[in-house]
């Protein structure tokens, strides 16, 4: 336990550093943040046709409210945390490659859900906005995170080589005694 925790801090911290650098920034967080704003505003336009994006940002032509996906809003620093978990935890490069792509996929859809509720919550009423996007949502997307981990974690096979956690259905057979020589 002791080492997964040691390796989940470094590695956060390897990832946050590397996600700070201009390289990173410019080639990774950037894009990834114009495409969630376009997703976001794709999904809207089912419903409101007045929406569009335009880079980081999601604006209705209507009223001219718009939102601003900024950093801790993109979802990135969610995923950097889940990917630090998944990759500490002893388990098969398998698993742990499988549940990089279901959970980033998992972390994303909820961010999205989140984006477009925060751009109708605040049109409709600018102090709600406000509580949902500090507290509501922060807590919700690494409750995400978190739940993303441990059903992950239950998938894991038993035991053995592969470092999943200890069947805790197993019954402990007991010693027997050494026969006298």
């Amino acid at each position: 336990m002791v080492r997964f925790f040691i390796t989940f801090i470094a590695l956060q911290a390897l990832l946050f550093g590397l996600e700070l650098t201009p390289w990173v920034q410019q080639w990774f967080v950037v894009p990834w943040t114009d495409a969630l704003a376009q997703v976001s505003t794709w999904l809207v336009t089912v419903f409101d046709p007045h929406v569009v994006a335009e880079g980081k940002i999601m604006r209705s032509t209507a009223n001219g409210f718009a939102v601003s996906i900024e950093a801790g809003c993109n979802g990135v620093e969610a995923t950097i945390v889940l990917l630090a978990a998944m990759l500490a935890f002893p388990a098969p490069w398998k698993n742990r490659i499988l549940g990089l792509v279901a959970g980033t996929i998992a972390v994303q859809g909820l961010n999205i859900v989140r984006i477009v509720s925060l751009f109708y919550l605040g049109q409709w009423n600018r102090t709600w906005f406000e509580w949902a996007h500090l507290y509501v949502w922060q807590a919700l997307i690494m409750l995400d995170v978190l739940i993303v981990w441990l059903v992950w974690v239950r998938t894991l096979p038993r035991g053995g080589k592969g470092g999943g956690p200890p069947d805790a259905g197993a019954t402990p057979v007991p010693a027997q005694p050494l026969p006298a020589a």
